[in-house]
């Protein structure tokens, strides 16, 4: 279950007497008949096409449409013509007062977080607004938010910056109990990036007999104490971004406290505490060739990694990655809805846009063809079953990759979206909330 639209709905003034409608078209349709007087949708680059879609269709009709979210907060200026109101950066205090200028006749066009914004005495996420059968888990929960670090192909620096915001632990903690958790995922994008807090956080788990999976960098193996805390508090599996096995394309990116030499010895280090590791690749960073692809994929199954992951890079709006590829003329296209981690946007440095795509799929074929998955399953930390289960998903993706790109178009000025799509891949806007408000005049 996505967090965002809990969250949001949550945040509704009581005294507004709101009817709050959330759909999220991951599981369900929008009916482009909704009757409601607002509509608020959360944006990410990939999306945004489709957003902006539906936000015209509604606005025809004269519904007030308001766009936040990612995409938003890094590309203002592009999504501004598409809504009534759009909001830049975080909404905890925005959203209550966009709705409060909405019904008193004096909505802004921008809405613009405040630099002392504060996750303390929020109210917790109201779930009860989408349907939990429809998803395989809705034990969702944050702690945090931000990084420290600036990655330069990493939209958190450049639309959020560097200071990390942090719930206070006995809300984190209220919450999942509230939820009679037994396992929880934790969507922070950097659960570490105050060690002090994360300390505090995983002692207040321990308590609580949990399994939870969360997100952090390479430096939680550095960390012998953290690491063994975070163990004893219930961590059983972890996405971290390994990026590359390059050290001069981590030093170029921003990301050189990870250190390629010392992955291995991450993977063990975790796999002796139980704690699974998805490792995160990126490819079509400028020092990478077409051997990168196989390199990179072997190197993951001998490092016996139990998820490994490949995408292309992605230069998102605002990023450093971006402001660069664009001064060098690299970026051939601005269709945001093929800013999804699967597509070429760019001209990469020393190899083919076609190298590229096909390289990746490549490299997907290889980390999970079957004798590859036995060979990674013999040392997973992961229960067997869910390991084998996740696997063999990532396998039937890694083999359908095909289905959902052809490079023919990527150079085409004729290109259309149906070309993209044709396969049965349809791009999505993740998340929208309509109210209807007593008395609200658009």
């Amino acid at each position: 279950m996505p967090l965002t639209l809990p969250t949001l709905a949550a945040l509704v003034p009581a005294d507004l007497n709101a009817e709050v409608i959330c759909i999220d078209e991951g599981i369900a349709e929008i009916d482009p008949n909704l009757d409601v007087d607002l509509l608020g949708m959360t944006v990410i680059t990939g999306t945004a096409m489709r957003a902006y879609a539906l936000a015209a269709e509604f606005r025809k009709r004269g519904v007030c449409v308001v766009l936040g979210g990612p995409h938003i907060t890094l590309a203002p200026d592009d999504a501004q013509p598409h809504a009534d109101a759009i909001v830049v950066g975080y909404a905890e205090d925005e959203w209550p007062r966009l709705l409060r200028d909405f019904v008193g006749g004096r909505l802004q066009r921008r809405y613009t977080q405040s630099p002392d914004l504060k996750l303390s005495g929020l109210p917790l996420p109201d779930r009860s607004v989408l349907p939990r059968r429809r998803y395989i888990t809705s034990n969702v929960f944050e702690a945090t938010r931000g990084c420290v670090h600036n990655c330069d192909f990493c939209v958190v620096p450049a639309a959020w910056g560097r200071t990390p915001l942090q719930k206070p632990v006995e809300h984190v903690v209220a919450d999942i109990r509230r939820q009679r958790a037994r396992r929880a995922l934790f969507i922070d994008l950097n659960l570490i990036a105050d060690t002090h807090y994360a300390a505090l956080l995983f002692q207040a788990l321990a308590p609580l007999k949990i399994q939870w999976y969360g997100l952090t960098t390479t430096l939680l193996c550095d960390d012998l104490p953290l690491l063994d805390l975070a163990a004893r508090s219930g961590c059983r599996g972890l996405l971290m971004g390994l990026e590359s096995i390059s050290p001069a394309n981590l030093r170029r990116s921003r990301k050189g406290f990870n250190d390629p030499e010392k992955y291995a010895l991450v993977v063990q280090r975790l796999h002796e505490r139980r704690i699974a590791l998805q490792g995160c690749f990126v490819f079509g960073l400028d020092g990478d060739t077409p051997e990168v692809f196989l390199r990179t994929a072997e190197f993951a199954v001998q490092a016996q990694i139990d998820l490994p992951r490949f995408a292309i890079v992605t230069p998102f709006p605002g990023t450093g990655l971006y402001q660069r590829l664009e001064r060098e003329g690299r970026i051939f296209t601005k269709n945001w809805e093929l800013y999804d981690g699967q597509h070429v946007v760019f001209h990469p440095a020393k190899m083919s846009i076609d190298a590229l795509q096909h390289g990746t799929e490549a490299a997907w074929k290889h980390a999970y063809s079957w004798r590859n998955i036995a060979r990674r399953l013999r040392a997973t930390a992961a229960p067997w079953t869910v390991a084998l289960m996740t696997n063999i998903g990532y396998r039937h993706y890694a083999f359908n990759l095909h289905r959902f790109y052809t490079c023919d178009w990527m150079m085409s000025p004729t290109w259309s979206r149906t070309s993209v799509i044709g396969a049965g891949e349809r791009v999505r806007a993740p998340a929208a909330v309509g109210l209807t408000v007593e008395g609200a005049s658009p």
